[in-house]
């Protein structure tokens, strides 16, 4: 199943997307895709069954989940990202937040902050947690955890980043700095999670290529990872890092200005595109 959430900022519903043209309003229903995924799916087909759908009539597409508990971040989690940073691959994942309130839709406007210099881009796989998760024991009980995967966009100011204290969040927690979706995929429709491709383009130039075949934890280890710290709540969002080609990475390095327009995807997760625009 795809899930979706539309409607104006603060107002949307929930939705399961049918097809490109229709879907199933399911807003009576999205507490029991965490709560009882199993109801929550045969309550879809048959609705679906029983020709209750509906056509999108051009409607905001916001954040495929509510505000979570929390937003985890796993850094240098490419191997060719951390060799085009200068930085050695991490023995375990690197850990930082960012604030529940960074989440925004696929196509809303990315502001940049007072005092940005440095706006940087970074596409990433998202994994969404669908039931409440500590010490898990393994890879398995790890998987069982997920409730899907989305698209990420891990907006990253790197002046705030790197040199004001080293203290990576306060480079990622300005509003608008986690573009998520179009859609929640649930891990059914995706073949092999650990063998998608992913790409951003920057203006209509390809600036990032990758695939999570070159990840150094895959998702399963992060959630187990991440397990033995915190606990995990329905609806947290975990990004996972990002691949090659991030602004930063260049020489000179390429940072993102008002009026940019940033595109990009996963396989089977859908695409996104965000204009910058100044700051308030």
């Amino acid at each position: 199943m795809k899930l979706m959430r539309i409607g104006d900022a603060g107002l949307e519903r929930s939705v399961v997307r049918v097809d490109d043209d229709t879907y199933v309003d399911t807003a009576d229903l999205e507490a029991l895709f965490f709560t009882a995924p199993q109801e929550f799916r045969q309550a879809v087909e048959a609705r679906i069954a029983a020709g209750q759908v509906r056509p999108f009539a051009g409607e905001r597409v916001g954040a495929p989940i509510p505000r979570p508990h929390q937003i985890l971040c796993i850094g240098l989690n490419y191997r060719d990202h951390a060799a085009e940073t200068g930085q050695a691959v991490p023995a375990e994942p690197i850990l930082f937040t960012k604030p529940p309130n960074t989440l925004i839709g696929p196509y809303d406007r990315v502001r940049q902050p007072r005092g940005s210099t440095k706006l940087d881009w970074e596409v990433e796989l998202g994994i969404v947690i669908g039931r409440r998760a500590s010490y898990l024991d393994d890879h398995d009980a790890a998987r069982e955890a997920i409730a899907g995967y989305l698209a990420s966009n891990d907006i990253s100011e790197r002046a705030f980043q790197m040199e004001r204290g080293g203290q990576w969040s306060k480079g990622k927690s300005a509003e608008t700095f986690n573009p998520a979706g179009p859609w929640l995929v649930t891990p059914d429709e995706i073949a092999d999670v650990n063998a998608l491709g992913l790409w951003l383009d920057v203006n209509g130039v390809r600036r990032q290529t990758g695939s999570t075949a070159t990840m150094v934890f895959d998702p399963y280890e992060i959630v187990r990872y991440l397990s033995q710290f915190l606990v995990l709540e329905p609806g947290d969002l975990i990004n996972t890092g990002t691949p090659p080609g991030v602004g930063m990475g260049f020489d000179p390095p390429v940072w993102l200005r008002p009026g940019d327009v940033m595109e990009l995807g996963i396989d089977g997760l859908g695409s996104q595109r965000q204009t910058v625009v100044a700051a308030r």
